[in-house]
């Protein structure tokens, strides 16, 4: 209804473009219900399968784009049930042939209780108290074994669909037992089988998959090679929440990757999956993502100074590059190889990539504060920061927060060639020559402009470094202990945002300064016109305190009740009536001078 207010009212209006958005808005809105009102009264007049083919394939193609967007790899192989539905009806005969499964109405069922009785089989063997469990089974099987006119066709509600006669308006392809459909979980197996053979060492999935699914593919698989197991190794991801919450179409807190990346970069989106447990529920949360970015940028940071460090030695003599490690790099070096042991243990131990980046983490801190102490004296071991750094991005390689040819240092800045090619131009490798040239320049211009105190000259070469490089992606960052100017190549978004994040910190601290000025401007103020006042009158103006004074004196005898005032009260205000005095003296003095 209120996408039709809307209407109503841009109707009402007359202004084109508001009608046009707010059809637009009721054809959204009215999608659902639309679609459930007319699958329920047309849905059955459907008999082409291809209408079942072209959805799937349009989100298939969306899936492939946001799994590029995402950096992940191709697959080897991808199957698509309907164009093995042969191997599935084989593969069910085949099930059938053992004596495990049955035909009733024209649909199959997996038979539980002949399964899991036989010496070589058990059933549930990932779940085995969800065997008998009929809301598991529900949620897992849907209408394919659990509506009405199912239960009536099995032997147990245990029992599962291997394959389904279909109804009118449902998609079907011809079999032994009628035209139907194969059920949820034989497809799994019988694609994987086409794929891999009859056994598998890695079977993935997510953690809810555990039963009915994995449980079914895991029985059904065995019944069909005669054996006792089909997989080797289960690994079941965690859920992945949204604010704690599960997401869920009803409540309207999915995100789709789309929008993810609208806000992060893919790297930081894996960084946000790698710096946490695969088995454990990921919430993803602008906590979460924090952490991956404040990660990015504790790396970044340090390879674009490794980078720059490396840059200046190899400008030099090659003999000047390899210096006599001090107990400092020979500590550096110790720390390097802990770290690549605690790697590897920690990927050994259940692929624990968490622990992984952690042990990246404090080699990387140790090595800034190493940069940050040594930089100065230029005893700084460039090369030894360089094998680390190299290690450092060859991991992120490996876990595909970092793409493109392996071999450099940090995250990459690409530039692309021509439009449709696919030649990709190290950006870094190109431009760095001419930047360090246009930088030593400004040195020498700076040095000069300070001589001649050319303030003019010296704006020129700050626009230069704060403005005009930033806005082509390029860090100048100027250092005081007569060391050249590091170049970093960043994105010239992150800088934009950087230079915003200065300017809003330069705005905080003037807005401070201010405030405190004023504060103090104002405590001043109160204070001078506290000096002002006679002290014989200081207490009259307080009427919510007394009701009564001394005439001569001015201090208060009677308080707001009528009660009178006691002696020890009585001190005190003789007291602040004699400070009062002082600083009524010290006023009309001033007056005086």
């Amino acid at each position: 209804t209120v996408a039709v207010d809307k209407l109503s009212l841009a109707v009402s209006s007359g202004v084109t473009e508001q009608v046009s958005q707010a059809k637009e808005q009721l054809l959204h809105d009215s999608r659902d219900p639309l679609s459930e009102l007319l699958d329920s009264k047309r849905g059955s007049s459907v008999t082409e399968n291809a209408i079942f083919e072209t959805l799937p394939r349009y989100w298939e193609d969306e899936f492939h784009k946001d799994m590029r967007a995402l950096n992940v790899l191709p697959a080897d192989v991808l199957t698509r049930v309907s164009e093995y539905v042969p191997e599935i009806v084989t593969y069910i005969e085949r099930i059938i042939e053992r004596g495990l499964a049955y035909e009733a109405n024209g649909s199959v069922y997996f038979d539980v209780a002949r399964f899991d009785g036989r010496p070589e089989h058990h059933y549930a063997k990932l779940v085995p108290e969800a065997y008998g469990d009929a809301r598991q089974l529900q949620e897992g099987e849907g209408d394919l074994s659990t509506g009405e006119d199912r239960l009536g066709e099995k032997r147990s509600p245990n029992d599962f669909a291997l394959w389904k006669a279909s109804k009118a308006g449902e998609p079907w392809w011809n079999s032994p037992w009628g035209k139907g459909r194969p059920g949820w979980h034989i497809e799994c197996s019988a694609m994987a089988s086409a794929i891999c053979g009859d056994y598998l060492d890695i079977h993935t999935g997510g953690v809810d998959l555990k039963f009915p699914h994995h449980d079914n593919e895991l029985a059904q698989s065995e019944a069909h090679d005669g054996s006792s197991e089909w997989v080797k190794y289960f690994l079941h991801t965690g859920h992945l929440t949204i604010a704690g919450c599960k997401m869920s179409k009803s409540l309207k807190n999915f995100v789709t990757i789309q929008q993810a990346l609208e806000r992060h970069t893919a790297t930081q989106l894996r960084l946000a999956f790698l710096l946490h447990s695969w088995k454990d529920t990921l919430d993803y949360s602008d906590n979460t993502m924090e952490m991956a970015v404040q990660y990015e940028r504790l790396l970044g940071e340090f390879f674009l100074n490794v980078k720059d460090l490396t840059r200046h030695v190899v400008a030099g003599k090659p003999r000047d590059a390899f210096d006599r490690w001090t107990p400092v790099e020979a500590g550096l070096e110790r720390k390097f190889g802990e770290t690549k042991a605690a790697v590897h243990e920690a990927l050994c131990d259940n692929v624990d990539t968490r622990s992984a980046l952690d042990a990246i983490r404090g080699l990387v801190s140790l090595c800034n504060v190493y940069i940050k102490e040594h930089r100065t004296g230029r005893t700084l071991n460039a090369l030894l920061l360089r094998r680390i750094a190299s290690y450092c991005t060859d991991l992120l390689h490996i876990f595909g927060a970092i793409e493109g040819p392996r071999g450099g240092i940090g995250f990459p800045i690409a530039a692309s060639g021509s439009a449709g090619s696919a030649a990709v131009v190290d950006l870094e490798q190109t431009v760095m020559p001419y930047l360090s040239t246009l930088a030593e320049f400004r040195t020498a211009v700076r040095e000069q402009a300070r001589t001649l105190k050319a303030t003019d000259i010296l704006k020129l070469c700050d626009a230069l470094r704060d403005d005009l490089l930033p806005a082509l992606g390029v860090r100048l960052e100027d250092r005081d202990d007569g060391t050249p100017s590091a170049l970093k190549l960043v994105p010239a978004e992150q800088l934009a945002k950087e230079r915003e994040a200065k300017r809003a910190e330069e705005a905080r601290r003037v807005e401070e300064k201010e405030r405190k000025r004023a504060e103090l401007a104002a405590a001043q103020a109160a204070k001078d016109a506290q000096r002002k006042i006679n002290p014989v009158e200081m207490f009259l103006a307080e009427t919510d305190k007394y009701s009564a004074f001394d005439p001569a004196t001015g201090l208060p005898t009677l308080d707001v009740e009528g009660k009178e005032i006691s002696k020890g009260q009585l001190k005190k205000l003789q007291k602040l009536q004699q400070a009062q005095e002082k600083r009524y003296q010290e006023y009309l003095a001033s007056l005086k001078a």
